[in-house]
């Protein structure tokens, strides 16, 4: 039945816009044109500057032949054409498809063509790799290949294409009469998960999505206007966890980074004034285990934000020493990035420091603007009891989730039964609502029938002082199916044995749940510091098994 408020209230232009991320720089580029938007070595360029490439990039895509739907590839670091074309693509209509710039020639090659991208542009770092995927593509349709310049890369050149980026964005129109998509939910971006098995599977974006986790960014943080944002995190990644919207929306300052090391860090936080930036453990560690008179007059209170495992004590701790502020967030490349966050409580501040990790650890609650986060029994699609012990699946439901995967309706139907998305992480609820992971499905070790959580035993390792980073996946085992094989990167200059550790471990653990073999080396790590345990899954079968 129609409503009262239905009749004779049409939805038309005046009361209705799609919602979308391009709004934000576009305001932004109106009341701040002045303001710095961009820092990258000798480059400075303000918003009114930016604003105008961005245009000048979208024109040139549309006088190249792309229009709605067509996807362009960047393989780029964390450099202005890569903030420039997450609005310059899409305001063109198309598709940002941003690659992971660790991968080889052959997934790249398969990104292409299952994407159809119609133009790539490439960071000369990266252009070996490109003209490799390249001879690899399986696709017929011609691919315009565009060249970045860029003085602050110091390597070899090879070029790819027949003209330069500065070349093709100088062909544009720097007042373009860009036009919001009909549809908000539109495609703005599609990104590649991690294929550990198979090819990896196209997450698509819509700008409605981008637009409210960039939003939700900004009241998770209480993010201020010109805030000084280090690039710390690969725009590749989720589109920087959408940042780059959330920058423009509150005027703030890009600071890109090319390469992310501890001195590059540390300079730019003490040249630039930075305010705010995100990162895998891995990133924080650097800070924190830098040389003490690298980190000399760093200034106090930078904000943090953290993903990809839970913060142990001994970085909370080591966050505080540089007096950074440290907010936990967790979520999947499905949701955008974070689409939860472990919001701390004054009262914590009273607690010792095992206490406040083991509080920071957990994964949180969801997201301003996401409808909802809940661990939810994955046979019945019941919420679990929140009483911290009942196990069950981390699902999600809301605006901050993806269209679903390009061209797979079967995974893609999987991954939406019941009406939620379904993380295949498994985690349980305390009474205070917030959630903390236990383990992802696949991770979970099952020893003599017994389920043991590789998190909570890298939990207990990450307590050893000498401990940078550690992992635990299942070693078979003839007599108890699998048993867990720690691999463990120790700090510079730690000495610490495989007994020395076991021993660590049996005064927090029940016995059956102490690593049965220590694997001591550096960590593989993804482009984004996530440990990948599927390469220590194939290491651990040959791994020595200790007396313990």
């Amino acid at each position: 039945m129609t409503s009262i408020f239905d009749q004779d209230l049409p939805r038309n232009e005046a009361n209705f816009a799609p919602f979308s991320p391009l709004a934000f720089i576009e305001r932004t580029a109106e009341i701040y044109p002045r303001r710095l938007a961009v820092v990258h070595g000798a480059l400075r360029r303000d918003w009114g500057e930016l604003y105008a490439r961005c245009r000048q990039l979208a024109s040139a895509l549309q006088r190249a032949g792309v229009g709605r739907g067509d996807t362009v590839a960047v393989m780029l670091p964390n450099t202005p054409p890569m903030v420039e074309a997450h609005f310059g693509v899409p305001m063109a209509g198309a598709v940002l498809n941003a690659m992971n710039t660790r991968l080889d020639a052959e997934t790249v090659a398969f990104m292409l063509d299952h994407g159809e991208a119609r133009v790539v542009i490439v960071d000369p770092e990266f252009a070996p790799v490109m003209q490799k995927a390249l001879a690899l593509r399986q696709g017929t349709k011609p691919l315009l290949v565009i060249d970045v310049e860029d003085p602050v890369y110091t390597g070899p050149v090879t070029r790819l294409g027949s003209q330069t980026y500065d070349a093709f964005v100088a062909g544009g129109d720097a007042d373009f009469a860009w036009q919001l998509p009909a549809d908000e939910w539109d495609a703005i971006a599609l990104n590649y998960t991690s294929g550990t098995t198979g090819n990896p599977k196209g997450v698509v974006y819509h700008h409605r999505g981008a637009a409210t986790n960039a939003i939700s960014n900004i009241l998770e943080w209480d993010l201020p206007k010109h805030a000084v944002y280090l690039w710390t995190l690969p725009m590749f990644h989720c589109n920087g966890w959408c940042f780059p919207w959330t920058v423009a929306a509150r005027a703030g300052v890009n600071v890109c980074l090319r390469r992310v090391e501890a001195v590059a860090i540390i300079d730019a936080i003490k040249t630039h004034g930075v305010t705010h930036y995100c990162g895998a453990p891995i990133v924080h560690g650097m800070l924190v285990n830098a040389p003490e008179a690298l980190k000399a007059g760093l200034p106090r209170g930078v904000k943090a934000m953290v993903a990809g495992a839970a913060p142990p004590a001994s970085m909370i701790e080591g966050m505080e020493r540089l007096g950074f502020d440290l907010t936990h967030v967790y979520g999947l490349t499905e949701v955008y990035g974070p689409a939860t966050v472990c919001p701390q409580h004054e009262a914590w501040n009273a607690l010792d420091i095992g206490e406040r990790a083991r509080l920071n650890a957990r994964q949180g609650v969801r997201y301003h603007l996401q409808r909802d986060a809940r661990v939810v029994d994955p046979e019945t699609l019941l919420p679990v009891p929140w009483d911290g012990e009942t196990m069950g699946e981390i699902m999600f439901r809301g605006n901050i989730t993806m269209k679903g995967y390009l061209k797979n309706p079967q995974a893609t139907q999987e991954a939406f039964a019941g009406g939620w998305f379904h993380t295949g992480d498994l985690a349980v609820q305390y009474p205070d609502g917030y959630i903390k992971i236990k383990d992802r499905s696949k991770d979970i070790i099952i020893s003599g029938g017994e389920n043991i959580s590789s998190i909570e035993v890298e939990d207990v390792l990450y307590r050893h002082p000498d401990v940078l980073a550690a992992a635990v996946v299942a070693k078979p085992d003839e007599k108890w199916g699998e048993t867990p094989c720690a691999f463990v990167e120790l700090k510079a200059g730690a000495d610490l044995s495989a007994a020395d550790l076991v021993a660590h471990c049996r005064k927090h653990l029940p016995g059956f749940k102490v690593p049965k073999a220590v694997v001591f080396g550096e960590l593989p790590k993804t482009s984004t510091g996530k440990i990948q345990k599927f390469e220590l899954r194939k290491q651990a079968g040959s791994a020595a098994a200790i007396d313990v």
